[in-house]
């Protein structure tokens, strides 16, 4: 069993000492018969008694993952990984990441992670005010909506690609997402255009695409300088074409490529989850694993 983990930041834990604990007791208990590798934040396989001792190294080590397979296909290049609930930006140098940052606060600071994503996010964490009637109202600052809800209206996402729960319990329909989108400035569907609230949910995206851009800015220009060779920009994760894309073009970067060009397609939604169970091949088989390209 290969596992990592981002659990520990949960509210339900008062530090990321006892989240960590309490994951890796769980998963020991769950899998006592099978071997458990714990990743951490330099790209390496520990037992849990080795993770426990050191529960910061091990903490939000899932980028480390994304990176590792990435850095096995291509070996100068910057990840862009934007999942459902936060964005990592991974630089990669002749075939090892050199992120500067190794902890989420470090990586916050120098842009290697942008607290946006396609699905969770709560949109009053992504715009403080929006376009409406030739005026721009302030939002509102409860959980009314989420990025999720935006990318729905926009046909970003399908109904089953909306995994995570809804701010107000309810469904996945288009109608009861534009339903609650309204209702961040404190309107609904009967006082707004479809047109209008059309029109905040791209406003929004927008914003989500400028911070991803902000982000990817510090991380590019650090690694373009280590290097004379052509730097990519590799995009991955849920919102790789909505968000990560778009961010890339923004700043007019060497090239993008598209991770799920190639590995399939579908296994870029969790690209965490893959590069960690080829972590753990290659320790088992003493050999680096590879995904078979397309």
């Amino acid at each position: 069993m290969g596992l990592t983990m981002t659990a520990e930041l949960s509210d339900a834990y008062q530090t990321k000492r006892e989240g960590v604990n309490h994951v890796l007791t769980s998963a020991a208990q769950a899998f006592a018969d099978v071997p458990v590798f714990v990743l951490d934040v330099n790209a390496k396989l520990r037992s849990i008694d080795s993770a426990k001792s050191e529960p910061l190294k091990v903490a939000a080590a899932n980028w480390t993952a994304t990176g590792w397979l990435v850095s096995q296909l291509i070996k100068t290049c910057v990840i862009i990984d934007v999942g459902s609930t936060s964005t990592s930006i991974i630089p990669v140098l002749e075939g090892r990441i050199v992120a500067a940052g190794k902890t989420d606060l470090e990586k916050l600071m120098i842009g290697e992670l942008v607290y946006t994503g396609s699905l969770r996010t709560n949109v009053a964490a992504i715009v403080s005010s929006v376009p409406l009637k030739d005026g721009a109202p302030r939002v509102s600052s409860e959980l009314f909506a989420q990025s999720g809800d935006v990318h729905l209206i926009l046909g970003n996402i399908t109904e089953e690609e909306f995994t995570t729960e809804t701010a107000d319990g309810r469904g996945k329909t288009r109608r009861e997402a534009m339903a609650r989108l309204a209702r961040i400035v404190c309107a609904d569907i009967e006082m707004l255009t479809e047109q209008e609230i059309i029109q905040i949910a791209r406003h929004i995206q927008n914003k989500q695409i400028e911070q991803v851009a902000e982000g990817l800015s510090q991380v590019y220009s650090r690694t373009r300088a280590l290097t004379a060779e052509k730097t990519p920009v590799v995009i991955t994760g849920i919102g790789k074409n909505f968000i990560a894309r778009t961010a890339a073009q923004k700043l007019g970067v060497d090239e993008i490529i598209d991770l799920g060009k190639l590995v399939r397609n579908d296994l870029v939604m969790a690209s965490p989850a893959v590069g960690v169970a080829l972590m753990t091949a290659s320790k088992l088989e003493g050999r680096i694993v590879k995904w078979t390209p397309l």
